[in-house]
């Protein structure tokens, strides 16, 4: 069952359980999708030690770059560690007090797909021949390189959803879906952040993405 949660308050609770040193799936494209809510809940809930799991390592000072530069975060894994306005991540990294791992973009999506498939691992082409696939298995298939990744699994995954109705299913806006869809089947524990929630039924089932069995608490505004 889905627990329903409302507020800053509410998203405290939701995250009460998050352990020292769990790795925590973030979701969003840029600030596009980031739940910006559960964030800085889980600043105030004050879980440190933590892997996070990303498309990118934080922008301007909100959000997961809030959350950097707490000091909450030993290691970011993700796609696009430095841009523009990432100076928090960059300067914890040149002084060499956060460890990254880069992952491509699209193997960075499988990896946590394939956690929520129960794929034990695959094979994919991206990366070979560069610093990405160094110390990796790789295997010849049909004339070609392709290197093995292993999936990517969170203790939680905190992600930005649309909507939710009281069964806990999910809806996105446009680009704001991002990695929420993956995300929420390779995490033990998902907390969604919604703009509202609808009674069941209220929703489109054409258009529900995340199915409520995937989702553990809903936090709304």
């Amino acid at each position: 069952m889905t627990a329903f949660f409302e507020g800053a308050t509410g998203a405290e609770e939701a995250l009460v359980d998050v352990a020292d040193g769990a790795t925590v799936l973030v979701g969003g494209f840029g600030m596009a999708g980031m739940p910006v809510d559960l964030i800085d809940a889980l600043i105030r809930q004050g879980a440190t030690d933590l892997t996070v799991v990303s498309n990118n390592a934080g922008n301007g000072d909100t959000g997961l770059a809030a959350l950097l530069a707490k000091g909450r975060v030993r290691k970011v894994v993700c796609s696009f560690p430095r841009q523009s306005d990432s100076w928090v991540f960059d300067g914890l990294y040149r002084d060499g007090r956060i460890e990254l791992d880069v992952v491509p973009q699209g193997n960075l999506a499988e990896r946590m797909r394939a956690a929520g498939a129960g794929i034990g691992a695959f094979f994919c082409p991206t990366g070979v021949g560069t610093p990405l696939a160094e110390g990796k298995e790789t295997r010849e298939i049909d004339g070609r390189t392709y290197v093995l990744e292993y999936p990517i699994k969170g203790d939680v995954a905190l992600i930005g959803a649309h909507r939710a109705d009281r069964a806990g299913n999910l809806v996105y806006r446009k680009t704001a879906r991002n990695f929420g869809p993956v995300m929420a089947t390779a995490a033990t524990t998902v907390v969604a952040q919604v703009s509202d929630v609808v009674d069941t039924g209220e929703l489109d089932p054409e258009a529900v993405v995340t199915p409520g069995i995937y989702v553990d608490r809903v936090v709304s505004r």
